[in-house]
């Protein structure tokens, strides 16, 4: 049933959402059964966890508090989105997943990544993507981004200083290591126009879509 569930993952300012909303046109033009759904978030209840997680007005939140409600709103997502499409046959394209809470809270936070993902293990059991794509940049320019685009909410993490952006960064090529069979690099340091089109070539070709 997994097979079908592709994640996207980045630093800030990555452009991964973006790529999202782009590669979802193009799905929809070749008649592909799918949905696109977003963590934290995606449904009622882990939206408004989402909320908690992202105000800015929270900057007191403790780094577990942090990484117990992120599994919290991905089991509540999980059983109520994901897994009901993935039974209907449907292919999931999901904005962030496990792999933002093993390198936010387990290494940028310094919790561990043990630590890290034996909370998510209970919150997700076996429900785990088969594919997920990796957009790389160097974090100033993915905070360059972010500050120029005026219609993108600035959150908590945004606000964090540059040294945690690149503890986020050198923990997803730390996964990137770890797990060569499934996750994908993707150089988003380029035209959004060339890293759609190389993500929707390895998307097309892993979904046997000619």
């Amino acid at each position: 049933m997994n097979e079908k569930f592709i994640t996207f993952e980045g630093g800030e300012g990555a452009g991964k959402t973006s790529v999202i909303q782009q590669l979802s046109q193009i799905l929809q033009d070749e008649n592909v059964d799918f949905i696109t759904t977003r963590e934290p978030g995606g449904i009622k209840i882990s939206e408004s966890i989402r909320h908690i997680i992202l105000d800015t007005n929270n900057k007191e939140m403790d780094g577990r508090t942090e990484a117990l409600l992120y599994a919290a709103a991905r089991r509540q997502h999980l059983v109520e989105r994901v897994i009901p499409a993935l039974e209907l046959g449907k292919i999931v394209l999901c904005d962030r997943f496990l792999d933002s809470s093993l390198v936010y809270q387990g290494i940028a936070r310094r919790l561990g990544l043990e630590e890290v993902y034996a909370i998510n293990s209970f919150a997700i059991e076996n429900s785990l993507p088969k594919l997920t794509f990796y957009f790389d940049i160097e974090p100033e320019k993915g905070l360059a981004r972010i500050a120029q685009n005026k219609e993108r909410e600035i959150n908590r993490l945004d606000q964090e200083n540059l040294e945690f952006h690149y503890k986020v960064r050198e923990g997803y090529l730390k996964l990137l290591e770890m797990f060569p069979e499934r996750i994908i690099k993707i150089n988003a340091d380029r035209p959004l126009e060339e890293v759609v089109d190389e993500t929707k070539e390895k998307l097309f070709s892993y979904l046997n879509i000619k």
